[in-house]
């Protein structure tokens, strides 16, 4: 069994956290002198950076946007959300289906903290502190439960937590056990840098991670490949266009770089 919250390491702003170096690439606040410095190296490394996590960001809208329009889903678990931003997963879906109900899941305090002064105020939208390792604690928090029936459809939602967990039996068993709790109409989404386009920049990148302690337990030489990443929607209707490269994921202008530029495939699948 992994380690709960409060047997978790204490909060350490010495180690930098990817959830906060991307804030910092991205011209947030939110950060540490730790999470600065690892993000001017890794900039060094994969200049791209920027690029992927916008582009991340904007195949959220359109995934948000396509589950509760099209899809018809009116319950969010946003796991790994990271840091409040703009066109939050909570502001994209009300927009779309009002009354719709959101739970964002991370176990960086500092999220947590900046989630919930955010939200206070939201009745259908709440933060809780929870590891995505442990899914079993996570569906089974009191906060989580009071807004959320599993026994209706929910969309399960991992966007970029799945490389911080690199044991590949250990993010099976996570994905597992949500695909399991999935009812028919559910669906999980995702999005994860992968190692194909670019193997000797993700190479090196991982090796960073692995010397900062950025990710713990990082004993593999590389990023996930795609057909890996495949892998975790097993037993789950994929949407169309499938597993691809986060820009071609339904785009709503036309994606202007070059097939390799950004190394993040993303997905979203349906229980029948």
């Amino acid at each position: 069994m992994e380690a709960s919250i409060s047997q978790r390491p204490r909060f350490d702003t010495t180690i930098p956290h990817l959830g906060r170096v991307a804030d910092y690439i991205l011209g947030g606040k939110d950060n540490f002198a730790a999470d600065r410095r690892a993000a001017e190296t890794a900039l060094t490394i994969a200049p791209e950076l920027p690029v992927l996590w916008r582009e991340t960001r904007r195949f959220l809208g359109r995934m948000v946007r396509y589950l509760a329009a099209e899809a018809g889903i009116r319950q969010f678990v946003d796991i790994g959300c990271g840091l409040p931003a703009r066109d939050n997963v909570h502001e994209i879906a009300n927009a779309v289906a009002p009354g719709s109900r959101v739970v964002y899941v991370d176990n960086d305090p500092v999220a947590v903290a900046h989630g919930q002064a955010l939200l206070q105020d939201e009745r259908q939208t709440v933060v809780i502190e929870a590891d995505a390792r442990d899914p079993e604690a996570l569906l089974s928090h009191p906060r989580l439960t009071e807004l959320i029936d599993l026994d209706k459809p929910v969309a399960f939602l991992l966007f970029g937590v799945l490389p911080a967990i690199p044991e590949d039996d250990v993010a099976r068993r996570v994905v597992g056990h949500l695909r399991d709790r999935l009812v028919p109409g559910g669906h999980l989404a995702l999005s994860h840098q992968v190692s194909d386009p670019r193997p000797e920049t993700t190479a090196r990148l991982t090796a960073f991670y692995r010397r900062e302690g950025a990710i713990p337990r990082l004993h593999r030489d590389n990023l996930r490949r795609r057909a890996e990443v495949g892998r975790f929607f097993d037993g789950l209707t994929l949407v169309d266009p499938g597993l691809v490269y986060v820009p071609w994921w339904r785009p709503e202008r036309e994606v202007p770089y070059p097939a390799d530029a950004v190394w993040v495939a993303g997905g979203v699948a349906r229980k029948d």
